[in-house]
């Protein structure tokens, strides 16, 4: 059975989150945030990119699977409700659809995969939703990996 993973790094740190991948040996982290910048160090494309790279962990930015600002507003006011209308809108469109395309092909060649966004609680985040899409195309199991807070 193809296991898919999940982490956020809300509230952790790089080195615990790296700890995390590594521990579950992930492969590929796919980064499935719009804005691929932090305030956070350490968890900014580039740094984030290097540091899993000395890892030996590959990096993938899937930007258009990532939540639109509308959603994120909703998302940072407590409205989930707009925020999945918000993303279930924009997993309609073409280059969010080719997006997920390219993730289900990279989950099908068997390595182990992260997908990788801020929330902690992986229910109110968009990976959940992006599994859910995953796991009608494909037989898959989901691990939520929960780095330690710091």
């Amino acid at each position: 059975m193809t296991i898919l993973f999940t982490i956020g790094y809300e509230k952790a740190t790089p080195a615990a989150v790296m700890g995390e991948l590594k521990h579950a040996k992930i492969d590929l982290l796919v980064d499935t945030r719009a804005v691929a910048a932090s305030r956070r160090p350490g968890f900014s494309k580039r740094q984030l990119a290097a540091g899993l790279d000395e890892a030996g962990i590959a990096y993938l930015h899937l930007q258009k699977l990532g939540t639109p600002a509308e959603g994120r507003q909703a998302a940072r006011a407590g409205d989930t409700d707009t925020l999945w209308r918000v993303y279930d809108e924009h997993m309609k469109k073409p280059e969010a659809k080719a997006a997920l395309d390219e993730l289900v092909g990279l989950v099908k060649t068997g390595q182990r995969i992260a997908l990788l966004c801020y929330c902690r609680d992986p229910k109110t985040c968009h990976r959940s939703r992006i599994v859910a899409r995953v796991k009608k195309r494909m037989r898959v199991t989901v691990e939520d990996l929960i780095p330690p807070l710091f």
